[in-house]
């Protein structure tokens, strides 16, 4: 086809140009004519693509072309093949539509349409309408044999659907969805500091869009009518407008119905399998062959069974054995129980006694006193739950009113009390009890009392002793102070108060002569008893005590008043300064180097502990706050640490940097007393409920082992300061000693063990010893009693 069509083109173009054609008529006919060779010479070129015919040269122009240029334009250009325009037109359509034979015909008439004349125009545009009817009439005829007619339910039901296109390299699922970032999926977070949010699919960098603060976002909301439906995507970090689509599956989701508008969940059934019986099969396939074959697995069960009857563990045809309707609950089982290593009989019924006849003799038979007895014990004391009763003959007796009671127990032993069969083991008590070292061991500690100091006539509540040992101070509610010497037991001086004695402490320092003494509500006497010390003790003694007087007062409420001492009662009973507080002070302590004291005073709130500088006369409160009612306090006796016990919790903190550096959870209700081992390290605590607690600070915040040997409240524990000893006093009149060893290896745990129990007849009013103290230097123990009783023990 394609040579011949270009020897035909190449005919025309001989064609003479001098020839005179009228206008209109040989326009129409050209036009006509190009747009059927056009049609012919597109099928060509498809044709041509599928065979090679190598390089062909084609001149698409026609003569009639060549002449319109160079008439018209009067030039030697040649113009380009121009483009077909496609119409609406249906007719145009059908021209463009036609078949291979249409075109042969086409073809045909193109060459008959060479022979014509140029002027011989109205063969020409009658040829063309006729050619024109025939093919729209043959078209019209293929459409209506190979149109399928879809009926009109179906036509208006998918008439407007379209279904979605069908991409082939991906599935249905977020990856065809097209964004120009290319991440994937992600943390956003890595380009918060980033200028870019990602890439595109070159690779290059998407950078960030400008965002506006508030208000734009507020004025762009406001001037933007698509504002309500725009939304940020986090990936591009730009805002994409909603469309109608996406905005109707919202709005689905949100009334919670299918997002897709074209599902029709209440289309009707199709009964794939129904209940009607097909003659003819589904399926045409022979049956397996399996199926006629016997099967090797059902034989080798078979063959299982028939060895297990062979071997009698199968017995076939083996009458069942009847069980009995109704046992006997209280006799003799029917028939031997099979040996079970967990079985036990139950128990038998205590046989009836004398006592319970209905004629008994008279020595079984109660008086009325025990009668009586009888009646007024309750149900569970009583030893039987019956009188014995004396009947003349046996149709006398009525019945047992409580059979139906006692038949009701009798089903619930059987039925709920445990018999389980337990194991003993057979273990010797004594070899659970860890083995302590013996207490002759363990010695020196005190074993007896020794000197008594008799003076006082109430309770000796306070006792303190001098760091040198040699004397002792004790305070009573007889409102007098006695200092009495240790070795003789005679009193050397006594003072006489307004108010009961709370406590008594000696300074530490040996270069000065003085104790503190709390008496009645809230007043601290610093005194130093007259005509027992050196000369160089009391001028240091007057110099420490009444140096803070000449000192400037800061300005501000004082918590306390110092008060100097008359010159009468410093010469008499060596009163040097008084201390006034607020309310009354249980407590006084010491530090280590004698010029700070520490006092407590329970109902004081937030002044309860208060921290006194004796050379310079100041107050410190070191707590604006204090959580819990504060029982007692205690220097370290090396670190500067301070202790502080509440009724329940015991917490430690370091007085440089003004901090808690740990609370000591005593699992104890009230805390009564506190003491600090030598070392630093090792704390006891004694509580009313009872308890002593060893704690060890390097190992945890509760205790290390809890005592209870009192049978009292605990009134004070304390400390030896040279020997690994330690005592609680308690209201139950006894002393308890232990020997309480510490080592230097931190990976051995401190040796607790009892080593004596001093007893006195101390008891009074429900109080015992109140309070106990080591000698500093021997192992001797000072304790005081309810009964006023002041003793040493050695």
């Amino acid at each position: 086809m394609a040579p011949k069509k270009k020897t035909s083109v190449q005919k025309k173009a001989t064609t003479p140009k001098s020839q005179p054609k009228p206008a209109a008529t040989t326009t129409n006919a050209a036009s006509k004519k190009n747009l059927k060779r056009r049609a012919v010479e597109q099928e060509e070129e498809e044709e041509s693509d599928k065979e090679d015919f190598g390089n062909v040269a084609i001149d698409m122009g026609s003569s009639e072309e060549e002449d319109n240029v160079s008439d018209d334009e009067g030039d030697d250009m040649t113009e380009a093949f121009p483009e077909i325009s496609l119409s609406d037109d249906e007719e145009d359509d059908v021209d463009f539509e036609a078949d291979s034979e249409e075109l042969e015909e086409g073809e045909e008439d193109e060459e008959e349409e060479d022979e014509y004349m140029a002027g011989d125009s109205l063969d020409e545009a009658d040829l063309d309408e006729e050619l024109e009817r025939e093919l729209e009439r043959e078209k019209n005829e293929d459409e209506d044999e190979d149109e399928f007619k879809m009926p009109a339910p179906y036509r208006e039901r998918y008439a407007e659907e379209r279904l979605p296109e069908i991409e082939g390299n991906y599935d249905s699922d977020s990856s065809t969805e097209e964004t120009e970032n290319t991440i994937g999926n992600v943390p956003l977070e890595w380009y918060n500091d980033l200028p870019h949010i990602g890439y595109d699919i070159d690779g290059k960098k998407i950078l960030k869009p400008a965002t506006g603060d508030e208000l734009d976002k507020f004025l762009a909301t406001m001037e933007d009518p698509d504002s309500w439906k725009t939304v940020k995507s986090e990936v591009e970090g730009k805002d994409v407008i909603l469309d109608d689509r996406e905005l109707d599956i919202i709005q689905r989701l949100q009334r919670g119905i299918i997002p897709d508008s074209t599902y029709n969940p209440y289309e009707p059934t199709v009964e794939w399998f129904t209940s009607k019986t097909e003659t003819m099969p589904l399926s045409a396939r022979p049956e397996p062959k399996s199926r006629f074959v016997p099967s090797k697995w059902e034989a080798k069960k078979i063959m299982k069974i028939v060895r297990a009857i062979r071997q009698g563990r199968i017995v076939p045809r083996k009458p069942k054995d009847e069980k009995p309707r109704f046992y006997n609950l209280w006799g003799d089982e029917d028939k031997p129980r099979e040996d079970h290593i967990m079985h036990i009989a139950a128990p038998k019924m205590k046989l009836p006694e004398h006592d319970e006849s209905y004629n008994p003799p008279a020595e079984y038979l109660p008086d009325e006193d025990e009668v009586k007895q009888w009646n007024e014990l309750d149900e569970e004391d009583r030893p039987k739950n019956y009188i014995p009763k004396k009947f003349s003959s046996l149709r006398h007796v009525p019945a047992y009113d409580k059979f139906v009671q006692e038949r009701f127990h009798r089903c619930l032993d059987l039925y709920l009390a445990p018999r389980v069969r337990k194991n003993r083991l057979n273990i010797d008590p004594e070899s659970l009890v860890p083995k302590l070292p013996s207490p002759k061991d363990l010695r020196p500690f005190p074993t007896h009392q020794s000197i008594s100091y008799v003076g006082h006539t109430g309770r000796i509540r306070a006792l303190s002793v001098h760091p040198n040992g040699l004397y002792a101070v004790s305070g009573s509610d007889d409102n007098t102070c006695r200092l009495w010497e240790v070795l003789t037991g005679r009193c050397l001086t006594m003072w006489k108060f307004d108010g009961i004695i709370h406590a008594l402490g000696w300074c530490p320092n040996p270069d000065v002569w003085l104790f503190a003494v709390s008496v009645g509500h809230g007043e601290v006497h610093l005194i130093s008893p007259p005509k027992l010390c050196s000369a160089e003790q009391a001028m240091n003694t007057d110099q420490f005590t009444k140096a803070g007087f000449a000192m400037p007062k800061e300005d501000g409420k004082q918590a306390v008043t110092w008060v100097r001492a008359s010159e009468a009662d410093e010469e008499k009973y060596g009163f040097k300064v008084r201390i006034q507080h607020t309310q009354v002070v249980k407590q006084v302590t010491w530090h280590r180097k004698g010029d700070y004291l520490a006092t407590v005073s329970p109902d004081a709130k937030n002044l309860a502990v208060l921290i006194h500088q004796v050379s310079k006369h100041q107050t410190q409160t070191p707590f604006k706050r204090l959580k819990g009612l504060v029982q007692k306090v205690a220097f370290h006796p090396i670190k500067p640490i301070f202790f502080v016990a509440t009724q329940i919790y015991v917490r430690v903190y370091d007085l440089m940097q003004q901090q808690l550096v740990k609370t000591l959870q005593t699992s104890v209700k009230w805390v009564s007393s506190i003491d600090i081992h030598p070392g630093g390290d090792n704390v006891i605590i004694g509580s009313y409920d009872k308890k002593v607690c060893w704690f060890d600070l390097d190992l945890s915040s509760r205790p290390y082992k809890s005592l209870r040997y009192h049978e009292k409240a605990v009134r004070q524990v304390s400390f030896h300061k040279r020997y690994p000893l330690f005592a609680s006093s308690s209201d139950d009149g006894t002393i308890q000693i232990f020997y309480g060893m510490v080592y230097n290896d931190l990976l051995q745990n401190p040796l607790i063990v009892p080593v004596k129990i001093l007893r006195s007849e101390s008891t009074k009013d429900g109080l015992g010893v109140l309070n106990i103290e080591f000698h500093p230097t021997q192992p001797w123990l000072f304790s005081s009693d309810a009964r006023g009783n002041f003793s040493l023990w050695t």
